[in-house]
């Protein structure tokens, strides 16, 4: 009589498909984390640009220079927002597919190292390539 034996590996396998999708949205609303440290990064190095420019030029209009600085940071902000966004939003895309395959990876080595120490293990795995074969 077969008897089946409930491994942890098939369970955190069929768990895992449930929650790499979830991950993977998780991952992606992390984009707009980034899209916004991004804009940052941007805008402050734009800001001290245009700093250096308007201080060689307002030695004395200090009203206008601070003017001129603020309407760079806010056309920056207009301008520079979706693009980053979008490149935010792609970076996060392609580490969780990364990701996803790094975790399969692993998940298949783990199951072939208890596959060379589990007889029954093995005659599975055997199993399913000569299925796939034919």
């Amino acid at each position: 009589m077969a008897r089946f034996i409930s491994s942890p590996l098939v369970a955190s396998a069929s768990a895992g498909s449930s929650t790499g999708a979830r991950t993977a949205r998780r991952d992606l609303d992390g984009s707009r984390t980034l899209a916004g440290m991004l804009l940052a990064a941007v805008l402050a190095a734009l800001l001290v640009v245009a700093d250096q420019v308007i201080d060689t030029w307002a030695d004395g209009h200090l009203l206008v220079g601070w003017v001129a600085l603020w309407t760079v940071a806010f056309a920056a902000l207009a301008i520079l927002a979706p693009p980053l966004r979008q490149l935010a939003s792609s970076m996060a895309a392609v580490v969780a597919r990364w990701s996803h395959a790094a975790r399969q990876r692993r998940m298949e080595e783990t199951m072939w190292e208890h596959a060379k120490q589990d007889p029954r293990i093995m005659a599975e795995l055997q199993a399913a390539m000569t299925r796939e074969r034919s």
